[in-house]
């Protein structure tokens, strides 16, 4: 890749990062991982939560911030070094044929071996691409992780629903136990049993209030929003996804995940250091002019001055370096290979990290896939039944209120664990797209596994 197109490549990128200032809203750009990602979520609350947290989020932005100041490293690597003026006055001026000199003023430049600055420039490039391509990565997990957070603040939101539902049926099954008790017809125990109920419901609406407050400030923390600043409702979604196969998520992956081409830039900038410190080994030049300031000589009268009497004098000067300490050149030489050999492990580690998510939630999302199926199906609609059952036989005088308790507990724990699956289907697909580096695609709606 040309250093043109390393460029290009880092400032497009950090053009994507930069955080907004406070309350100010910042186009999302589609160019990158994450905002592919945020482009497809289907539910504009969590859609919203996450644009505000790329736009906020201080970690994002400190890690913008350090992109874009690398992308000034390369005019300063490429640079020559600052010339050197010089200037020597003499206090007792140094005789000479043509008069005394009183002065001396030099300019000197310093000139790299040929084709060090350019490499100095490449390494500078690539360190900034790999810089930039770890900002993606920063607001890929923070894409991920707001989604995560937005749907167990959802999940919250729908088990308190059909908490509070519960409780205002067994409220309703609590005053008909107390008229059949007071009728000489029920047993006291019925109501007792029904009141402790209520009671069980009362503490989950607590818990589930004070587990909701705590998502709601980590989320207000990846924001950057002051501590009880409100989270509305969140719905969970309803449509299912099932993932294409896995050597196609891989694929997708290996091109769009940021962390594998900050690794990528990481190896060329090593290459590139290899190269530099094997031109280490080549002397730098040092060019110069020299001025030097002379008087004439005052011969005094009817003596004839000498030939160029005052003449000032000008010269040239050109130096080099002696690379000659190997042992530091050496450890240089072996430092960049060992950098690279770094870089190359770290590109490998990220491909088996990819993997190993791609293995489990693949297969996360298809069972949990099938769990909300097997709930919104057949479970779901066989407790809605029991307890119609349970009801038309209560009021026909054959079951108790006891056995219309245990059909409504039944019905109570359905609809929590559909919501429970509900909320880990979408939060598999949440990870999934984050380990893929974008969407699953609308090919893989309603898909049957």
């Amino acid at each position: 890749m040309s250093i043109r197109a390393l460029a290009v490549l880092a400032v497009l990128g950090v053009a994507t990062t930069g955080a907004s200032a406070p309350d100010t809203e910042t186009p999302m750009s589609s160019s990158d991982a994450a905002g592919r990602v945020v482009d497809a979520i289907e539910e504009p609350a969590v859609r919203e939560l996450v644009r505000e947290s790329l736009a906020r989020n201080p970690t994002v932005a400190t890690a913008a911030a350090v992109a874009r100041a690398s992308l000034q490293q390369a005019p300063q690597a490429q640079a020559l070094p600052d010339p050197v003026v010089g200037v020597t006055g003499y206090l007792s001026s140094p005789e000479t044929r043509v008069g005394p000199q009183r002065l001396i003023a030099t300019l000197s430049q310093r000139l790299p071996w040929s084709g060090k600055r350019g490499l100095r420039e490449q390494a500078a490039l690539r360190q900034a691409h790999a810089l930039v391509a770890d900002v993606g990565a920063r607001r890929l997990d923070l894409v991920t992780e707001v989604r995560r957070l937005g749907y167990e603040i959802a999940y919250l939101d729908a088990f308190r629903r059909v908490v509070e539902t519960d409780r205002d049926t067994l409220i309703h099954y609590e005053r008909l136990a107390r008229a059949r008790y007071a009728s000489g017809v029920g047993i006291e125990q019925s109501v007792i049993k029904i009141q402790a109920e209520i009671t069980k419901d009362d503490s989950r609406l607590l818990d589930i209030a004070a587990r909701r407050a705590t998502l709601v400030a980590a989320l207000n923390a990846l924001r950057d929003r002051p501590q009880g600043t409100p989270v509305f409702e969140i719905e969970l979604p309803r449509a299912t996804k099932v993932a294409p196969p896995l050597a196609v998520l891989r694929a997708r992956a290996l091109d769009a995940r940021p962390e594998l081409d900050a690794a990528a830039a990481d190896v060329a900038r090593a290459d590139t250091l290899i190269e530099l410190a094997r031109k280490e080994y080549k002397p730098d030049f040092t060019v110069g002019v020299t001025y030097g300031l002379v008087t004439g000589r005052d011969v005094g009268v009817g003596f004839m001055p000498p030939p160029d009497n005052g003449k000032d004098v000008f010269g040239i000067s050109l130096s080099l370096n002696l690379p000659i300490k190997h042992g530091r050149l050496d450890a240089g030489l072996e430092a960049a290979a060992e950098r690279r050999i770094a870089a190359v492990a770290r590109k490998r580690d990220v491909t088996t990290v990819i993997d190993r998510a791609l293995g489990e939630l693949v297969e996360r999302l298809r069972l949990s896939g099938k769990q909300v199926r097997l709930f919104e199906r057949v479970l779901l609609i066989q407790a809605e039944q029991s307890l119609r059952s349970a009801e038309s036989g209560y009021a026909a005088g054959s079951l108790n209120s006891l056995d219309l308790l245990d059909a409504e507990r039944v019905l109570l724990e359905v609809r929590t664990g559909t919501e429970r699956a509900r909320a880990d289907h979408a939060v598999a697909l949440a990870r999934l797209e984050g380990a893929i580096g974008g969407p699953l695609g609308p090919e893989t709606e309603g898909a049957k596994p």
